[in-house]
Parts: structure tokens; C-alpha cells; sequence
């Protein structure tokens, strides 16, 4: 049940069927199907992290120096750690505050920059939240790199636990694994994502269950929910535990899913489940893998696996690796979603993208990114051949984000939910303090694998800059040489031979007149009976209702100004809108006939220059990106056998 503003909506299940919220028994089914839905798709990163987050804190295999003793003291220190961090970063600051900052009920940080950009009122923000919002999306795709590839190695490593003979099959066996998750991206998950909440609540009950059993047989671990022993930790040993900090985070990781996917669920389903299931079962299983520990040291090589008795070993592989690749499943099809959401906003270029499923509109596929994450991924499994390894890197993407949520979550306890300084500023204090200790000590890291979602953050975050800079300055220069539109139908409408039909010229600007219809009447010196001048704008919110689709300007002349209006989750249907809008008799000179109708796109080539807007280098860049974007003719659904391509040349 999403709520917007406050208010409740009618809930939705994950096929968009609506429930009845009136009804006592519905408003209970849709949260438990909603809950159960959100427990396969949301926690499946931070559902994961037991395979891997307590082992890595004691081995300190990039510290080998700094390795933590087995003991009473540290075992109940790293447990308090995992659990306060939980409850902090996750329950209080993800689960209780940012989720109640929903952009008409989606999340995630370039909704929550739209939201920024569209209630605040003080500008003087903006350019820096803007660059804040766009570097935490880059991470977003280094973490969505390494989180299929360490989720799935450590699954698939339990084999050399459970059947030892296996250990050298691991690595071929994770990436047949994830070859073959990406090659079925393109024919959808709807039947598969089904089954995705009854295997992680299976999934989650048998790790909570292993780890009461091993609790119950070491009941003093019991006591490391008392903040004393984290805060112990720090006092007898504090090098030691500030390293820690490093894995201990292994155990929040994923917490920022649950704010990206609150659109898909709403935030008290997802509230229940981490409350009431997610976080109960991952704390039994820390407490049993610290029991297991207090019990036989040698149980490190594998704590989560060890767990299970040697018969139950092998089908704890199968079910782990069943919940790693749900996780994996959720990452990418969240690159997907966070990728369309970065070109609706104008900070990627026109990608073609696929829809896998004729009922849910979020239900999409994009090549270019599917591949891309697929090869990337399979080199960071050839390149680290471990998922301890891999853990170093893993840290810096997921703290960053924290960070940089921090600096926006400042943003909306001081302007747009007007809280007084004296609640905010403790708060503040609080979070900031956590996510910059474990900020720093994975930049301890960066030697051993922590540069790579560095980089990757970094590229990223240059192309995505590249091009909504580009875009902006070269809508600025074809604005400048732009002919006003009364100046042109006065001397051309009057003049030129007109001629039957609907010409529908695409402008990137609702000014002047478009390159396009300027070439078309000096080439082919005819107008069409009615133009349509057409600029598509994209809304700082996910969804623009039908009746707010459309404003038309009669210019006369048979000209008419249309601008239509699309949420940055919406795809723009340029042929089903004019119909729309033909068909209710808007002010556009009558119905459009798509085989009367003729639609005209101007294709710019760069020409990089000295003018000052940017460097050559990012010129050059930009100019590749634009040559290799998705044709405006496909992105905006118009029928390839009516469309007319006009090129100009622009110097940025």
C-alpha cells in the first residue's frame, strides 16, 4: 500500500491488480501479498549477506595482521556492531525517515533529486544536489556489478563445504550461473519472479532456524544485543574494530534497495517485512554463526555453511544459490529501471528499450545494459576468483551511497519538511557520524579491490555529466539561431504551396522554429495543410495523469504548438497520444491520421569547437554518445514508414 503526501492509495499487488483497501480482509491480503512480494524482491542483497559478512570480518584477509581473535569479546563485539548498524541504518534511517520521502510513490536517488528539484524553492541547492544525485547513481552501477558476482560466488562456494571434490568447479559453475541469468533478461521474469517471495521466505526461515539452533546451544551470545559490547569493542581494541567496520557493513548492504523499490511494493509492506521477518531472521543466523565461533574456531572457514549439518549441506547450496541469483535478478532489473528513469531525466542518452510483459509496465529490458553488466560482472569473477576478494570492493560503492543519502536526506529535513534544528541537526549528527566510519575504513580498502567501484563510479559518472551538459548547451546554440514562430508563418504560410495532410515536426524546444521544418521548406519548398510543432517534456514526478497529457497552442495558420507531458517512469507514445488528443477534440485542427500524418525529426551532427561550454575531450565525448543514441524515431514509437529524417549541423 503506497502511500503519496501522506495519504493513502489503493493498494496493488506486483501484477497492478487493485484491491479493495476498504475492506478489512482486503487491506490484510494485499499486505501480506505485497510483504511477501517485497521479501522476494527487495531484500534479496541484504538477505544475502550472511553468506559472507561475518566470515569476512574475522578472516581479515586484507589485514592479515589486523585479524580479529576468536573470542568472547570480539565474536559479541562484531554481532552488537551488525545489529546496531541494522537497526540504525536500515530501521531508523532507510526504513523510518527516507522512505517517508516518496516522489508520488516512487523512490530512489534520482526520484528523490526530481522531488528536490521540484519543491524546493531555494536554487542555490540545486546544482549541488543535482551532482550529488547523479554520483550516487553512478555507484549504483558499480554495486550492481559486484552484487551478483560476490552474491553468486559465495553461494556457489559452499560446494567446496558441502562436497569438497567440487572446489574447483566453483568458479566455472558461478559464471555458467550468471551467463544464464543474463540471457534470459530479454524474454522477462514475470512467471519466474512469481516463485521469487516463496523461495526467500524459505530461504530466510531456514537461515533463521539454523542459526536458533546454534544459538540455543551458546545462549550467552544472547546478550550481544546490548549496545555495551560494540561500544567494548572499540575501547579494549580500536584499530581492530575500526577495521572491522570495513566487513561489518557487508551486513547493511542492500539497505538502499528498499528505498529504490518502494514504488514497486509501497513502504508499509516493506516496513512489515523487514520489522517483522527480514530482520529477525538475519540476526538469528549472526548470532548462530557468533555461537558456532565460541564453540570451534575452525568453523571460520565457512561459518554460514558449517552451520547446517553435513547431510543438509548440500541442499543449503542449492537454496542459497537459488536466493543469491533472486538478488542478482533484483540488481539488474533495477540497473534497468534506474536507467530508464536516467534517460526520461536527460542524464543518458536514447537506449532502446524492450517491454517483457504486455500487463506491467516496469517489466522492461535494455540490451546495451544487459550486456554490458554481463561482461563486466563475468571479468570481476575471472579478475578476483574469490568472494573474499570481492568483499573489498564491495564496501566503498554501498558507503558512498550512504553518504551522499545523508547529504540529501539534510536537504529534506531543512526545506522541504521544515524541521526545527534541534531535532535535525542530532540526527543528522548521528548518521553521518556512522556512514563516515565505515566510509573510511573500506577507503583502507582501496588497494586490494575498493578502486574498482571507484572507478567505475567515477566513468560513469562522466559520461552521465557528458551528456546532460551536451544536451543543455546544444539546445542553447540551436535556440540562439531560431527563427520566431509569428515571423516565420507570416512569411512562409502566406508564400509556400501547401498540401494535404498532418506534418508533425519533433523540436527539442518549445521556441522558435525547428531545423527540421526550416530544411523541409527550403529543399522541398511545400507545407502541409496543418503543423504540428511538437516538444515532449519529461515531469520532475514518475507518473502525469491522461488529462494532463497535453497543451495546444493554435497559431494560426493551420500551425498549432502541442507540448505533451510524461512522468520519468512513463515511456512516450507520440502516435497513441495524438490519437488521444485528436480523438477528444483538442484545440489541434480535428483527428490525425496516421496515414496522413508525417513526421519530421531533425538529426544533429557535432561540430566540437573552441566556444567555451566545455573541454574538446568532453566535445568529443559527448559527439560519440549522441552519434550512437537511440533513434528518436523508435524512443518516441513512430511508425518507421512516416518518418522523414532532416540533418543540421551544430557547433557546441
Amino acid at each position: 500500500m503506497s502511500e503519496t503526501n501522506g495519504s493513502p492509495e489503493p493498494a496493488t499487488d506486483s501484477t497492478s491488480q487493485p484491491i479493495d483497501p476498504h475492506h478489512p480482509h482486503g487491506r490484510e491480503a494485499a499486505l501480506w501479498k505485497l510483504a511477501i512480494g517485497a521479501i522476494g524482491i527487495v531484500f534479496g542483497d541484504i538477505g544475502t549477506s550472511p553468506l559472507y559478512a561475518f566470515r569476512e570480518t574475522f578472516s581479515a584477509a586484507h589485514h592479515p595482521e589486523h585479524r580479529l581473535p576468536l573470542d568472547q569479546l570480539h565474536i559479541m563485539g562484531v554481532i552488537s556492531l551488525m545489529f546496531w548498524s541494522m537497526m540504525i541504518v536500515v530501521t531508523l534511517k532507510y526504513v523510518t525517515l527516507i522512505m517517508r520521502a516518496d516522489n508520488k510513490g516512487e523512490g530512489g536517488s534520482l526520484a528523490l533529486l526530481a522531488l528536490i528539484n521540484r519543491t524546493s524553492g531555494q536554487k542555490r541547492w540545486t546544482a549541488g544536489i543535482v551532482l550529488l544525485g547523479v554520483f550516487a547513481t553512478a555507484l549504483f552501477y558499480g554495486d550492481s556489478m559486484i552484487t551478483p558476482a560476490v552474491s553468486v560466488l559465495s553461494a556457489v562456494e559452499g560446494l567446496a563445504v558441502a562436497a569438497p571434490g567440487f572446489a574447483d568447479w566453483v568458479l566455472p559453475i558461478a559464471i555458467a550461473i550468471l551467463a544464464f541469468l543474463f540471457s534470459i533478461q530479454r524474454t522477462g521474469t514475470a512467471r519466474v519472479g512469481a516463485m521469487f517471495g516463496p523461495i526467500m521466505l524459505a530461504y530466510f526461515a531456514t537461515i533463521a532456524t539454523l542459526g536458533v539452533i546454534s544459538a540455543a546451544q551458546t545462549p550467552e551470545v544472547l546478550w550481544a544485543f546490548l549496545p555495551h559490547y560494540a561500544a567494548n569493542f572499540f575501547v579494549v581494541d580500536p584499530f581492530a574494530a575500526f577495521l572491522a567496520l570495513g566487513s561489518v557493513v557487508l551486513a547493511v548492504t542492500g539497505a538502499e534497495a528498499l528505498y529504490a523499490d518502494m514504488g514497486h511494493f509501497g513502504r508499509k509492506p516493506i516496513r512489515f517485512s523487514w520489522l517483522w521477518f527480514v530482520l529477525p531472521a538475519l540476526m538469528c543466523n549472526y548470532l548462530g554463526q557468533g555461537a558456532l565461533l565460541m564453540r570451534d574456531a575452525t568453523a571460520l572457514q565457512n561459518p554460514f555453511y558449517m552451520l547446517a549439518p553435513e547431510y543438509l549441506r548440500l541442499p543449503l547450496v542449492g537454496i542459497a544459490t537459488a536466493a543469491a541469483i533472486i538478488a542478482s535478478q533484483a540488481v539488474i532489473t533495477g540497473a534497468f529501471s534506474v536507467t530508464q528513469q536516467g534517460i526520461q531525466l536527460g542524464f543518458i542518452p536514447r537506449l532502446r528499450i524492450a517491454h517483457t510483459s504486455a500487463s506491467t509496465a516496469g517489466q522492461i529490458y535494455i540490451p546495451l545494459i544487459n550486456w554490458a553488466l554481463m561482461v563486466a560482472i563475468i571479468l570481476l569473477v575471472l579478475t578476483f576468483q574469490t568472494s573474499s576478494n570481492l568483499t573489498a570492493a564491495y564496501g566503498i560503492a554501498v558507503t558512498g551511497a550512504m553518504l551522499i543519502d545523508n547529504c540529501l536526506l539534510a536537504v529534506l529535513l531543512f526545506t522541504l519538511w521544515k524541521w526545527k534544528k534541534r531535532y535535525a541537526i542530532p540526527l543528522l549528527a548521528v548518521f553521518f557520524l556512522v556512514d563516515l566510519a565505515y566510509f573510511s575504513a573500506n577507503l583502507t580498502k582501496v588497494p586490494d579491490g575498493g578502486w574498482f567501484p571507484l572507478l567505475a563510479g567515477i566513468v560513469i559518472f562522466t559520461l552521465l555529466t557528458t551528456w546532460a551538459k551536451g544536451r543543455r548547451l546544444m539546445v542553447e546554440r540551436m535556440r540562439e539561431g531560431a527563427m520566431p514562430i509569428k515571423v516565420f508563418i507570416q512569411s512562409a504560410a502566406g508564400s509556400a504551396t501547401r498540401v494535404p495532410g498532418t506534418a508533425v515536426f519533433m523540436t527539442s524546444t518549445p521556441e522558435g522554429v525547428p531545423h527540421a521544418l526550416l530544411h523541409n521548406l527550403k529543399h522541398n519548398k511545400v507545407l502541409h495543410e496543418r503543423v504540428i510543432l511538437l516538444t515532449v517534456k519529461i515531469a520532475d514526478q514518475p507518473y502525469v495523469p491522461e488529462a494532463e497529457r497535453a497543451k495546444v497552442d493554435d497559431l494560426g495558420q493551420g500551425f498549432h504548438r502541442m507540448l505533451l507531458y510524461y512522468g520519468f517512469m512513463q515511456e512516450a507514445d507520440v502516435p497513441g497520444a495524438l490519437k488521444a488528443i485528436g480523438a477528444c477534440g483538442g484545440n489541434c485542427g480535428g483527428a490525425f491520421n496516421m496515414m496522413d500524418t508525417s513526421f519530421f525529426l531533425s538529426r544533429q551532427t557535432l561540430l566540437p569547437s573552441e566556444r567555451p561550454g566545455m573541454r574538446i575531450w568532453r566535445e568529443k565525448l559527448f559527439a560519440w554518445m549522441l552519434r550512437n543514441a537511440e533513434s528518436a524515431m523508435e524512443f518516441f514509437r513512430l511508425p518507421t514508414n512516416r518518418v522523414v529524417e532532416l540533418g543540421s549541423q551544430v557547433e557546441i
